[in-house]
């Protein structure tokens, strides 16, 4: 019953961790491991490794001899990583600072499309 219980919890867990990487980070994937791999490096190193130890965990609890060799400590700590930074993470604040970046690109970009028109048209005499 101590083992069925622990790989239900392990994949409770792994469940949360990747529920949150679709809600606050907006990254689809079939599992935890997907989710993962898309995020790639928007993720801090040590969430990364937290993620992936979770997902090898609630992958290596679905067998029965394997599930004896997990340390449920380090599946706890890896669990408390993740979810803190997740939480952490505001996705309007973060999209709004997303659109801020692509319109002042964009802004950046028509500034020096005039200045280029501007000295253009000082180069051929029309100033």
């Amino acid at each position: 019953m101590g083992c069925a219980m622990s790989a239900v919890t392990i994949q409770q867990m792994a469940d949360r961790v990747a529920q949150l990487l679709e809600e606050r980070l907006g990254l689809g994937g079939r599992d935890l491991a997907a989710k993962l791999k898309r995020a790639g490096r928007t993720l801090p190193k040590k969430v990364r490794d937290s993620g992936r130890l979770l997902a090898t965990s609630a992958h290596r609890a679905q067998n029965p001899k394997l599930l004896g060799q997990i340390d449920m400590g380090e599946v706890t700590e890896a669990y408390d990583v993740c979810v803190k930074h997740l939480i952490a993470i505001d996705p309007v604040s973060r999209r709004r600072d997303m659109f801020a970046g692509m319109v002042g690109s964009v802004g950046f970009g028509v500034l020096v499309l005039a200045v280029a028109i501007l000295g253009f048209l000082a180069w051929r005499g029309y100033f």
